[in-house]
């Protein structure tokens, strides 16, 4: 079993962005879900899904159109299964998009979120986890609010796709 996360990270990361990403990895599945309510509720139109051209939603019919035809509870479980890479159908659907079209899926959630998405439950008050994550991620420079969240997404969903093992790995050089 393999996760996308599995997949591996940037060493170039900067130490601000590092920060983020454990706060955001030390979260709990629902505190994850409210972060990515909280993210987009308070930065807006200024986060689209990603470049409007990058993304394609009709590759994910599944979770940009099934997926709103569940009751909350179902919902609400998909999204926790994705945030926690189980194995399942959803998730495996979420996994093999790209990160394009998996931004334009959360994207998608948040706007639809109170209306054809579960909302929050009445009278939810955020953490002062998820309030610190968010913090650290409005000091990110747009580019790094945009970076962070693609990463946040991309480490998520169910894939059993391995990833390609390096040079390093491997101790191997490629051969014509």
């Amino acid at each position: 079993m393999t996760s996308a996360q599995d997949t591996g990270h940037s060493s170039t990361r900067s130490e601000d962005s590092k920060k983020v990403l454990e706060a955001f990895e030390a979260l709990g599945t629902d505190e994850k879900l409210a972060l990515f309510y909280y993210v987009y509720k308070k930065m807006g139109d200024s986060i689209t899904p990603a470049a409007p051209t990058a993304a394609n939603p009709e590759l994910a019919p599944r979770l940009l159109g099934e997926f709103y035809e569940l009751s909350d509870d179902d919902q609400l479980a998909v999204m926790r299964a994705i945030v926690n890479r189980e194995d399942t159908d959803l998730s495996r659907a979420y996994g093999a998009l790209t990160v394009n079209n998996q931004l334009a899926v959360w994207y998608a959630w948040a706007i639809g979120m109170g209306d054809t998405v579960v909302d929050l439950p009445e009278g939810y008050e955020a953490t002062q986890a998820i309030n610190d994550a968010l913090s650290q991620i409005e000091g990110l420079e747009f580019e790094g609010q945009i970076s962070m969240l693609r990463e946040f997404v991309t480490n998520m969903g169910y894939s059993d796709v391995k990833p390609i093992a390096t040079q390093d790995e491997t101790g191997k050089t490629a051969s014509l």
